[in-house]
């Protein structure tokens, strides 16, 4: 009991210790949100699905703009300030810009609201007249939904500015269950209109599970829009931050216009490709990104130490990543297979989606990147640089999904191969910028370490590449690729794998021989990252406190 105290109530001291604590709640919450999309292709079919998907395009850019533009880059940077020299001034920042988020979102989702219906015909020009109708239904309902989400991640913020980073971990998960129980339940009596509510349900439990421990570390409702220095000064470092994601809707609404244009099905494919690759990328990227901004933004007065902590940060995110993307690569059939085989997710769906999801791999490296490299200007009280980098990425990948759908008119997976390329051009500028702000120097402690995980990740890949067609009976009873050639009695070895639970094996033995290679290499190169993993989980295994590893 006072191990869980310790965890639901205590704080994270550490980089590693904290993004190890969010990791952990994010693969659960993570392949929840996999039951839920499975969950939702078993009900609907991939046509119905693209109303749902499309319904919250609106919703979305609203709360995006507003609070991933103000908490991620401007609010947690001065409230960590602020708390370091008065608890009840911080508490009073929250609420004031908490009502103030609040207040404008309500606005513009009134405006929204009342020509939902203009707007999506503008948007998916590929629907029918009805289709764009319901989805404008949806939207509205939907609206109800981000209102709870904008004061919950005010919450949010408060608990990652206090190295609290368990409760806002969890709340994912009661999202994703609210969708799912609701969906389960009335789906079949009220069709897409369960998940819809099933939405705003998910997001009121994660407002509500989040709340009292906000309030508990500072956080206080109250009526007061007064513009402090600090409220002032948010808003000020927020404002590049929201121009560059509303530079990053508009790329989404040309993804969901020109999805639209390719298929009616089309935007479901890429929806559910996005998931997948979503995981490791939340897992690898997003964790230690907010685990770090904190500690970040402490070390923001010496350059040295923000260095070494910025390094390390982006060799343990390659190294833990590296396997994952690997395997998503070679196994991104299976794993569509597995997570929506359902009787009306047809092949040709599976295909589809796992194109998605091979051109997503291509940047997944590049968005974990991008999640650090951004947050360590923003520690740096800089929101300008990583916006402008970010703007022209993005331009990038609108002018790339033009080009590949309306000249081209390749399919689906052209759109998550246009967000790969453009999200690594980001990150390349990015990194050679943040080196110039903290003075270049000690380039050994980054490349060595990533050369090192590369090297590991391709003699994986290729690993888990030759055993999973070695032992895939229709690789071999279709003579494909290098099988051809062999004269082998394979009907002694090989599993069927049109059967769920031989797929689900074979996957399995795939990713464990994969992973265990690729740390054999490591171990064989003399990974320091390897050997820091290890003793976090010895010292997690015994008990010891988190606090003794260094960043």
């Amino acid at each position: 009991m006072k191990t869980f105290k310790n965890l639901i109530f205590g704080k994270q001291h550490t980089v590693l210790s904290a993004a190890t604590l969010i990791m952990a709640m994010i693969v659960v919450s993570r392949l929840l949100g996999l039951v839920r999309q499975r969950v939702l292709a078993h009900f609907f079919t991939s046509t119905e699905l693209s109303l749902f998907f499309a319904a919250f395009r609106l919703p979305d850019t609203i709360f995006e703009v507003l609070v991933f533009g103000t908490f991620a880059s401007a609010f947690i940077p001065v409230f960590t300030k602020a708390m370091k020299t008065s608890r009840y001034k911080a508490s009073k920042i929250a609420g004031i810009v908490a009502n103030w988020g609040f207040l404008i979102f309500s606005v513009l989702a009134l405006i929204v609201v009342i020509y939902a219906n203009q707007i999506y015909k503008i948007l998916t020009p590929g629907f029918d007249v009805s289709d764009q109708i319901q989805i404008a239904k949806f939207a509205r309902i939907l609206f109800v939904a981000q209102g709870f989400f904008v004061v919950s991640y005010v919450a949010t913020a408060v608990l990652e500015s206090s190295k609290r980073f368990f409760i806002p971990a969890v709340a994912p998960l009661f999202y994703n269950l609210g969708i799912i129980l609701i969906t389960v339940v009335f789906a079949e009596k009220y069709g897409l209109y369960a998940p819809v509510f099933g939405v705003v349900a998910g997001a009121f439990l994660h407002f509500a599970i989040q709340l009292p421990f906000a309030v508990k570390s500072g956080f206080k409702f109250g009526s007061s829009l007064k513009i402090t220095p600090e409220v002032r000064k948010i808003a000020k470092l927020s404002i590049p931050r929201i121009v560059e994601i509303s530079f990053l809707q508009v790329a989404k609404f040309v993804e969901l216009t020109l999805a639209s244009l390719i298929s009616p099905s089309a935007y479901t494919y890429f929806t559910f490709g996005n998931t997948i690759q979503l995981l490791p990328v939340g897992l690898f990227g997003t964790s230690i990104a907010k685990a770090a901004l904190p500690t970040l933004s402490s070390q923001s007065d010496d350059l040295d130490l923000f260095k070494k902590t910025l390094f390390k940060t982006l060799n343990q995110i390659v190294f833990l990543m590296t396997p994952v993307v690997a395997f998503f690569i070679v196994a991104r059939i299976p794993i569509v297979r597995l997570v929506f085989g359902t009787d009306i997710f047809s092949w040709s769906s599976t295909v589809e989606t796992s194109l998605v999801v091979s051109a997503f791999a291509v940047g997944i490296f590049s968005q974990a990147a991008n999640s650090i490299l951004a947050r360590s200007f923003y520690a740096l009280h800089d929101t300008k640089t990583p916006v402008k980098v970010s703007i022209l990425a993005l331009l990038i990948n609108i002018g790339l999904d033009i080009l590949f759908v309306l000249v081209y008119k390749l399919p689906i997976w052209s759109l998550a191969a246009a967000f790969s390329f453009s999200s690594i051009i980001q990150s390349i500028a990015l990194y050679f910028l943040i080196l110039k702000r903290i003075n270049n120097g000690a380039f050994n402690l980054l490349y060595i370490p990533i050369v090192k995980s590369v090297i590991s990740g391709l003699i994986s890949g290729f690993t888990m590449f030759f055993i999973l067609k070695f032992f895939d009976k229709s690789v071999w009873i279709k003579k494909l690729s290098f099988i051809s050639n062999l004269d082998l009695p394979f009907e002694k070895f090989v599993l069927d794998t049109r059967y769920a639970s031989n797929l689900l094996l074979l996957t399995m033995i795939v990713g464990i021989i994969g992973f265990s290679v690729y740390i054999i290499v490591l171990k064989i190169l003399k990974s320091h990252e390897l050997e820091v993993f290890i003793n976090l989980l010895k010292r997690s295994i015994s008990g010891q406190k988190f606090s003794t590893l260094t960043t």
